[in-house]
């Protein structure tokens, strides 16, 4: 289970100073009683940014462990919030998505940056529509995009500021904001199954 770490921190600074180090638990979320044994389990190192590492814990009883996200770290995704929010200015500023594309991964083939840009794209919206609805004190009205909630907010970056907002959210909320299942934002991007096959005859 993933736990949000509240940090102001920027990616490059999170692995420069090694904060994960800093992180803490004092208690099994699961047990806040105590009594199940729950322990410092390490860390897991993250693909990208390079460095970067996650701390965990682990409950015995419960045979669950507990990692510690920092705010500047996309969710389930490769990078941090920042880069994230740089991919979806882009594509919101350019004529097309392809023309977005074209500008931020030239090195790979078309068909590959479209598939790039829009998984991002796809995600970060459906995690934004999901925490305007369930904010609708600060964000109601909002469009899902960058320039409607940055406007609202007025923050530099919106979205490590979101996961601050929707903390209590954070385990419902689909990534790359919060810790939910990833399919329920790509749910709707699934391609059809097609009909079923006739029952076989005898």
């Amino acid at each position: 289970m993933q736990l949000r770490f509240a940090t102001s921190l920027t990616s490059a600074q999170y692995v420069s100073q090694q904060a994960w180090r800093d992180a803490s638990l004092d208690r099994c979320p699961a047990h806040p009683a105590g009594g199940c044994g729950f322990k410092r389990n390490g860390t897991y190192e993250r693909t990208e940014p390079p460095g970067a590492r996650v701390p965990r814990w682990y409950c015995p009883s419960g045979h669950t462990t507990f990692s510690l996200l920092a705010d500047c770290l996309a969710a389930k995704l490769p990078g941090s919030l920042a880069e994230l929010e740089q991919v979806l200015s882009a594509v919101e500023q350019a004529p097309s998505l392809e023309a977005a594309a074209d500008k931020l991964r030239p090195d790979i083939l078309l068909p590959g940056r479209l598939r790039w840009v829009r998984r991002r794209v796809i995600l970060a919206r459906v995690a934004l529509g999901a925490l305007i609805a369930l904010s609708p004190s600060r964000l109601g009205g909002c469009e899902p995009t960058l320039r409607s909630v940055r406007s609202r907010l007025q923050s530099e970056w919106v979205l490590p500021s979101l996961r601050e907002l929707g903390e209590e959210q954070l385990p419902a909320l689909p990534p790359p904001l919060g810790f939910g299942r990833r399919d329920r934002a790509q749910g709707r991007r699934q391609h059809d199954s097609g009909p079923r096959a006739p029952p076989a005859k005898g």
